[in-house]
């Protein structure tokens, strides 16, 4: 039997996958990360809606820099008897890590967090290869 295309290809397929896309597509922007290069300087991007700046830490540790965010929310909701009409809570966590040089020092990083999105200017270092030294052994006689 056909089935007109606004129902998918079952007709209870969109009642029950809802919520489910819904968090998917709210995971799925969750620290999405874009990273450009200029004028000697990498600028990433990272979204992090619905997160405070008290949310965010940054910690840079051998050569790697790790983002991570954390939030607990709780909305009561309580009517005038004290029962209560609505009660929601969300806790969550993320966090990403980039390699970023050992040269790197957590005073050379600039971050700055605005709507939602932490912004990082981060220096580019180049990494010199390094210079073989030759070890010479002393003959005796």
């Amino acid at each position: 039997m056909l089935m007109p295309s606004l129902f998918g290809e079952n007709l209870l397929d969109d009642f029950f996958d809802m919520p489910m896309r819904s968090y998917r597509t709210q995971r799925e922007n969750l620290m999405t990360t874009d990273i450009k290069e200029k004028d000697g300087n990498y600028e990433i991007s990272m979204n992090l809606p619905g997160f405070k700046k008290e949310d965010i830490h940054a910690e840079l540790k051998d050569g790697y820099l790790t983002i991570s965010a954390s939030t607990q929310r709780n909305n009561d909701e309580k009517d005038e008897e004290g029962r209560y009409i609505r009660k929601e809570r969300y806790s969550g966590s993320c966090s990403r890590s980039f390699y970023v040089g050992d040269g790197i020092q957590e005073t050379d990083i600039k971050a700055k967090f605005e709507d939602g999105v932490l912004k990082l200017d981060i220096p580019k270092v180049e990494t010199k290869p390094a210079v073989e030294e030759k070890h010479y052994i002393s003959i005796e006689g």
